[in-house]
């Protein structure tokens, strides 16, 4: 009987577990949008920053986390902080909501803060795809730390965060590969699905 409740408890667990990553977006970028109006540009835009970065980060070890290329410089952990902050700006700009700052996400597991990255991509994708030009003109990338507020275009969005973030993401996968752990190689940018799907 202990057997079976402990096998019970092992299978519920793996069911929950699987449950758990259908919720994470971008194992593949989701289908084209029909036409290439603004909205949708940037929407896709942001689907291949989430393919990418949900294949840069699969998988990552704690000698994955804590690797860092030289003293100076960020170890991996650090950069997916910033790639987190990154994207609930991007999340934040498509909806011309505050960024508060400092942020605090010390109290997140390495997974929770994939998962949340990932889930606010993909949000911020389904905000923009259908806008015309006219209602992202209309769009503001506000910053505020305490009583000091700033606000930018939304123009600031494609060269600032959108462009940081791919620059990171890139950053991780050299950084997994130099330390030991290369990103899977049936991944496939161009395609925007991994080769063996």
């Amino acid at each position: 009987m202990q057997r079976f409740a402990v096998l019970c408890f092992v299978l519920l667990s793996v069911g929950i577990n699987a449950q758990t990553d259908m919720t994470i977006p971008y194992a593949e970028i989701p289908p084209a949008p029909a036409d290439y109006r603004a909205g949708n540009v940037i929407a896709r835009m942001i689907d291949g920053l989430g393919y990418r970065y949900y294949w840069a980060t699969e998988g990552l070890r704690a000698e994955d986390l804590n690797y860092r290329p030289s003293e100076d410089s960020r170890t991996s952990a650090e950069t997916l902080d910033h790639l987190y902050g990154l994207s609930l700006t991007i999340v934040n700009g498509a909806k011309s909501e505050v960024n508060l700052r400092p942020l605090d996400w010390s109290g997140m597991s390495w997974e929770e803060k994939r998962t949340a990255t990932l889930q606010n991509l993909k949000q911020a994708s389904d905000l923009m795809r259908g806008r015309k030009r006219k209602a992202i003109s209309k769009l503001q990338i506000i910053f505020q730390r305490g009583e000091r507020k700033s606000e930018f275009p939304y123009w600031n969005m494609l060269n600032g965060p959108l462009a940081d973030a791919i620059y990171h993401t890139g950053q991780i996968v050299a950084y997994r590969r130099a330390s030991g752990n290369p990103l899977d190689s049936t991944v496939n940018v161009f395609r925007g699905k991994n080769n063996s799907q």
